[in-house]
């Protein structure tokens, strides 16, 4: 039986699971980061349910898949209607507060916390509505992000980072306010959206990585990589194009930004951690650590998520304190809709009966050392996707299932950066009879088909209700959600 303690979970957005020292990096800086791996552990193999911040936050709180929820995409969001962790325990007398991003409907709904402190919803309870347009003809080029990436990796700053260090500073106002108040065990939810572009960073940390001495992301030329037909779609909605030698500095800035803001997301989990240690906190508080999504940053001729390679899908996931032996690294193929049920366990609220239909499971045994054979399962139905996309990994081989078109198949063992697509090679037989295994597990989870046409019906269905395909079309893109008091702005230049 776990002991019952309280719980900070740090969450960022767009975290690329390679880029931690703990894992391997050997440039990027994150040293408070790699102190709750080495006094706890770290999964190796851990995965979101889907590459978006609002399916997978929904998945987060819910532990339920897309497909179970119908929580789609940043429009189709999470609304505090379905069970989940926060609320689980709060009803059971235990106290969870959240600091931050949440992307969740609105603050007007009952979302499960005792309190949300600066919360970031979407905005105006609607989102960004381009995105339901994917299954349309009038879904239109969203080339804003884009820019962001290739023209504002640079010395600078931003009102996310302005946001980061408010939460950081209202957690710490928190704890030292509240935690030793609390007759049961907490969760604190401390939510950054760091490491979001756009990628500027202030002096001293561009200063930590020199431009010209930043590695190029993997297969970003053409000829590189599988040209699959769903990536090329991808491009070409992000008005992404080839991507080449004249292209290398540019490269090597997104990457310095990027490595530069993982950085200051490092030190605000580290101001708070190092408050939890001056306050006597930690004998009885476990820490966690994960990210929404990835983020490709040109890997691939990529760049940000909306796709199931792991540059986006893999996430990192970290946790330590009492009962948790140091410098674990498991293996295990995990997922974020196991956090529900780890969460409540950690805290000692009783499990019951709206936990039984749960994705879900318990991360406790992996935890105590315990080996297990689990699937990792993600999907994907958002914006720039002409069809529904879902993966599953058994052991080193993963499939990528794009509805209505061709599947993909990577030995991650072989080929962690997934360059090379097993099905490429039509002689292959033992390939083919590999993914039609692997094929036939996923379609015990879910049958793409019907979950693509379901997706697809929702989403024209809220346009509809909205006013139509051209009157979303004209409203202009979301770049990114801003945080709360500040201006929205939607880009209309295609």
């Amino acid at each position: 039986m776990t002991r019952p303690s309280n719980l900070i979970l740090f969450q960022s957005d767009n975290h690329n699971r390679d880029l931690l020292g703990c894992y391997g990096h050997p440039i990027v800086k994150t040293p408070n980061l790699d102190r709750i791996a080495e006094r706890g552990a770290m999964f190796n193999n851990a995965y979101c349910s889907s590459s978006l911040c609002c399916p997978s936050r929904a998945s987060l709180a819910t532990g339920l898949y897309p497909h179970q929820t119908g929580y789609w995409d940043n429009c189709l969001v999470f609304d505090g209607s379905r069970p989940n962790w926060a609320r689980h325990i709060r009803e059971q007398g235990h106290t969870a507060v959240s600091v931050g991003k949440l992307h969740f409907r609105s603050t007007e709904d009952d979302n499960g916390f005792s309190q949300e402190i600066a919360p970031m919803h979407i905005i105006n309870g609607v989102g960004g509505l381009i995105m339901l347009l994917r299954w349309s003809e009038a879904e239109p080029v969203q080339s804003g992000q884009w820019r962001m990436y290739s023209t504002e990796s640079k010395v600078g700053t931003s009102n996310y980072q302005d946001y980061d260090r408010e939460i950081t500073r209202l957690a710490i106002e928190w704890l030292q306010n509240e935690a030793n108040k609390l007759d049961k065990p907490w969760v604190l939810y401390v939510s950054y959206v760091s490491a979001h572009p756009p990628f500027s960073v202030p002096q001293r940390l561009w200063d930590m990585y020199p431009e010209e001495e930043m590695p190029l992301p993997r297969a970003y030329a053409p000829g590189e990589r599988p040209e699959h037909p769903a990536y090329q779609h991808l491009r070409s909605m992000k008005g992404i194009g080839d991507l080449g030698a004249e292209h290398e500095a540019m490269l090597r800035r997104v990457a310095a930004g990027y490595f530069g803001l993982v950085t200051h997301l490092d030190e605000q989990i580290g101001a708070v951690m190092d408050v939890a240690e001056s306050l006597g906190l930690m004998d009885n508080t476990r820490l966690a650590y994960t990210s929404d999504h990835g983020e490709s940053y040109g890997h691939h001729g990529l760049f940000g998520k909306c796709q199931l390679l792991e540059t986006a899908a893999a996430v990192p996931l970290l946790m330590s304190g009492p009962g948790i032996a140091p410098g674990q690294k498991i293996d295990q193929v995990v997922s974020q809709v196991d956090l529900f049920p780890t969460i409540v366990e950690t805290v000692g609220a009783a499990a019951d009966e709206s936990m039984q239909d749960l994705s879900g499971s318990s991360l406790w045994p992996a935890l105590d050392g315990v080996e297990a054979d689990r699937l990792g399962f993600g999907e994907y139905h958002a914006s720039c996707s002409k069809t529904g996309s879902f993966f599953l990994r058994r052991g080193d081989h993963k499939l990528i299932y794009h509805a209505h078109m061709p599947r993909e198949l990577y030995d991650l063992s072989a080929d962690p950066h997934e360059v090379r697509d097993l099905l490429l090679d039509s002689t292959d037989q033992s390939a083919k009879a590999l993914a039609d295994d692997l094929e036939a597990e996923l379609r015990a989870v879910c049958d793409p088909e019907s979950v693509d046409a379901r997706a697809k019906a929702d989403q024209r269905d809220r346009v509809n209700e909205l006013g139509g395909n051209d009157v979303i079309a004209s409203m202009g893109a979301l770049t990114r959600t801003p945080p709360p008091g500040t201006d929205v702005v939607l880009d209309k230049t295609g």
